[in-house]
Order: structure tokens, then C-alpha cells, then sequence
């Protein structure tokens, strides 16, 4: 169950994996995986392996819940690499068993796989491997990944990468520990992100930049759309796996998800959040007292479009930092007082001015109408609700949680009844094209606001959108 203020689309995973025999690599898995835990916080592991055996410990909850000092010390030992993962799930339920790394003896020793992203053929994929024979000990589509591995693992680990690869659609961005060496493997389309650092003279992979600036490695460069990493001994190898397809990586990671100090594709999320909001600037120009952002994503563009504006920016909502996932649940009469227990708007900023207030985007429109309120309630002469992003219309198979299409606010009501659902005195979206221009022209994806899914979808889902559009 979403918490009330909770209409955010919500990312998967975070992955990180380090090979570094003089390291404690177990504590600076730990210290990777907090950096990414805006990436999932459902569930978090850490798989360590000394070159032959693998040990793992993972739980549910935060990172910081799911390990302690004598856990780390345990699992430290004589590691040589380790490899952790922290979720959100898209696929497979919220249980223990889901949680990841998988770990699986296979016949080459053992092998630890974490993975970020979503398999647009999983269920074809796990069908054909059930009627070979396969057991299945979780139902997410990353131990589809695990059992194809298996399947071609009679030669080396980087062969079967890359026949595993061509059997894979979708997104995902995964580590692999076996074999005395670690690997990072990258879709074909680049969809879901990973990034290569150094370490004194070892080196890293993770989702994102800002876990490498955690642990104090330098940033080397992304791994390329159908890209194998390999680190061993040696230091580091690469092979296409995959011939690179069209990149298209996804857009949200730059708008909603990933952290402000990341550096994704070599586009940094906090100068494309402040370019977004000079886009918005440009393209609805309004007339009014002062800016806000709903924090904290839509800070930066707020900063972006004030500058552009030349209109005052104002922190105008505060932020409660301290209510968090485990906060009991409201009654539905007390769901307004949830909502300003999270978000509470400043009285002395907001009473009697003209207010445009900027935003990464609307799902399912219940928490922008509740922050329009709020602002009505202490005296906002006018809000103007500006997103950072075009209506979402479709939902996402790439690994991240949006909502079933039905459940869209955009599939639902014009621009117009969107407006007048959350109470606002206008609507305004930033364009596709205001998107491209803030990140600078990088070819990314844009399926859930035009249904152009690089990668594929899932089977049945076209004729599942034509029944809904029936039923409208």
C-alpha cells in the first residue's frame, strides 16, 4: 500500500560489485550500496567471494537495518570481490526470497548475481527453461538471467554473457561474481545505467557515479549498451557483447531517479534538472510572484526556471526527512494530516503571492491536488502547476514502477481535467522536445510518455491497451 503523499513512480534497483583482493570490499560494498539506496529500499544483500566460495547475507529494509559491524566482519573474512544489491520490486514480490544477490552453485563452483531493470520476455523465457528442467527458487526474472548463464556455462563466463545476452529483452544493468573475477553487463539499448570507477589501481562497477565518490574511487567512464566488463587480477577487459543498438537510456533517471550528483552517459543529473526548468521557463512563460519546488526532485528545475524567469525562487513547501516507509498507516480521515506531516507549506513564503510551483511529474495525481491544497490553505492567491516532464501515459517494462496504464491521471482526463483535479490555476508539461533540449540531445527513452518502447514489451500488452481503450 503507497502512503498518501506517496505518487511517485518508483525505481528498481541499485547495483555494485568491486574487485579488490587488498580492500575490505564487504564495508565498501556497504558504503556503495547506501549511496543507491534512493535506488530500492525494500530489501538490500551483499554476496562476497574469496575466489572459490561465496558468502551472502541480505534482509529486508534499508541498508543500514540489514547489516551491522559484526555482519560486515563476518562476511569480510579473505574476500577478494564482492558484489551487493539493493531493491525495489517491479517483479516477484516483496519477500526474503526475492531479495538479491542470487547465489547458485552451477557447474563451474558458485555465482552471485545482482541485476537492476526488467525482462520484457522473462515469462517466455522462464516457460522454455521449466520445460528443460530448470527449478526455480524466486519469481523474479533475474534468475532467468542466472539459469541461462548456467545453461551456456559450459566455456568460459564471458561466452556465456554473451549467448545469454542474445536471448535477453528488455533493460537490465547486472554484476556477476564467479570464477575469481567480476562482470558487468549492459542491455544493448543502454537503458538502465552502469559505470565503471578506480580504486587504488582495482576497479568498480555501479549504478550510478555518486556510489564510486562514496567510497572514494575515480570515475573511469560508463559501460557502453551491450558491453561485458571483466575484472579480475589483471585489472580490466572488455568485449561487445552485443552490437550497441540506438541508445535509449531512460529519461527518468535524469528527471526523477537518480541521485543530483550522479553523472550518467557523461550528462550530470543536476545540470539537466536546472536545464529542464529553464526549458519550462522558456516555453510557459507566467506571470507571477514567486517560484517553489516540491522537494526535493524539483528543486533543481525550480532553481533552473527562477533563473530564466528572473521570478523569485522561495522555499515554499518543507520537507519532513524523518517520516519514513515504516510510518503507520492513516486512516481516511486522517490522510490530510499524514500529508502535511511529510509536506508542509510556508505560510509567511506563500500568503497573497502569485505561485508557480515546479514538479518532476503526475501519476496518478493524488499527491499534486493534496500540495495544491495546502498551498490554498495558507493563502496562495494563484498556483501554477509547471512538470518537468510530458504526461505519463504508458507504464514502464524497463524497471521502474509507475502503474497499470489504467491507473494513469493522463489516460484518464485532457490537460484541462487534469487541471481542474488538482485544483490548480494552470497545467503545463514540459514537451518531449523541452526533454531532448535538457539532456543536451542524448538519444534516450521515451515510452512512457509516447508508447515508443525500444526495447520491447511484454506479450498481450498491446492487445491489453486496445481493451482499455475499449472500456473508455
Amino acid at each position: 500500500m503507497r502512503e498518501p503523499w506517496d505518487d511517485k513512480p518508483h525505481e528498481e534497483c541499485g547495483v555494485f560489485g568491486i574487485y579488490a583482493p587488498e580492500q575490505e570490499v564487504a564495508r565498501l560494498t556497504y558504503f556503495g550500496l547506501y549511496a543507491l539506496q534512493h535506488r530500492g529500499q525494500e530489501s538490500a544483500g551483499i554476496a562476497v567471494s574469496n575466489g572459490r566460495d561465496i558468502q551472502v547475507h541480505k534482509g529486508m529494509g534499508l541498508v543500514a537495518e540489514v547489516f551491522s559491524e559484526r555482519i560486515l566482519k563476518e562476511l569480510e573474512q579473505d574476500g577478494k570481490m564482492a558484489i551487493g544489491h539493493v531493491r525495489y520490486s517491479t517483479t516477484g514480490s516483496s519477500l526474503l526470497t526475492n531479495a538479491q544477490p542470487l547465489v547458485v552453485h552451477y557447474q563451474k563452483g558458485m555465482m552471485a548475481l545482482a541485476h537492476n531493470g526488467n525482462l520484457t520476455n522473462a515469462g517466455e523465457l522462464r516457460e522454455e527453461l521449466a520445460k528443460e528442467g530448470a527449478v526455480f527458487q524466486t519469481t523474479v526474472d533475474s534468475e532467468v538471467i542466472v539459469q541461462l548463464i548456467a545453461r551456456y556455462g559450459r566455456g568460459s563466463l564471458e561466452d556465456a554473457l554473451v549467448k545469454t545476452m542474445l536471448d535477453l529483452q528488455g533493460a537490465y544493468a547486472l554484476v556477476v561474481a564467479a570464477e575469481n573475477k567480476i562482470l558487468g553487463m549492459r542491455d544493448p539499448h543502454g537503458v538502465r545505467p552502469l559505470c565503471i570507477g578506480q580504486l587504488e589501481g582495482r576497479y568498480v562497477l555501479a549504478s550510478e557515479s555518486c556510489a564510486l565518490d562514496t567510497i572514494g574511487a575515480e570515475f573511469v567512464r560508463d559501460v557502453q549498451p551491450g558491453e561485458i566488463i571483466t575484472i579480475d587480477e589483471e585489472g580490466l577487459h572488455s568485449r561487445q557483447g552485443f552490437p550497441a543498438q540506438k541508445t535509449a537510456v531512460c529519461s527518468f533517471e535524469y528527471i526523477y531517479f537518480a541521485r543530483p550528483d550522479s553523472t550518467i552517459d557523461q550528462l550530470n543529473v543536476t545540470e539537466s534538472r536546472r536545464r529542464m526548468g529553464v526549458e519550462l521557463a522558456r516555453e510557459y512563460p507566467i506571470d507571477a510572484d514567486i517560484v517553489i519546488p516540491v522537494p526535493d526532485s524539483g528543486m533543481t528545475a525550480a532553481l533552473g526556471y527562477a533563473e530564466e524567469s528572473g521570478i523569485p525562487f522561495a522555499q515554499g513547501l518543507l520537507k519532513n526527512r524523518y517520516v519514513g516507509r515504516t510510518f503507520i498507516q492513516p486512516t481516511q480521515e486522517m490522510r490530510e494530516v499524514a500529508v502535511r506531516l511529510k509536506l508542509n507549506a510556508n505560510a509567511q513564503v506563500i500568503k497573497g503571492k502569485r505561485v508557480i510551483m515546479i514538479d518532476d511529474s503526475i501519476v496518478r495525481g493524488t499527491t499534486s491536488s493534496r500540495i495544491v491544497e495546502l498551498l490554498r490553505k495558507v493563502g496562495a492567491k494563484e498556483v501554477h502547476l509547471l512538470i518537468c516532464s510530458p504526461p505519463v501515459l504508458y507504464p514502464c517494462y524497463y524497471g521502474i514502477d509507475t502503474a497499470e496504464r489504467e491507473k494513469l491521471i493522463a489516460t484518464q482526463l485532457d490537460r484541462e481535467g487534469i487541471r481542474e483535479y488538482v485544483g490548480a490555476d494552470s497545467l503545463h508539461y514540459l514537451s518531449e522536445e523541452g526533454v531532448q533540449r535538457a539532456l543536451g540531445g542524448l538519444s534516450v527513452c521515451l515510452a512512457c510518455f509516447n508508447g515508443d518502447y525500444p526495447a520491447g514489451i511484454p506479450a498481450g500488452t498491446k492487445e491489453k491497451w486496445e481493451e482499455f481503450k475499449g472500456k473508455c
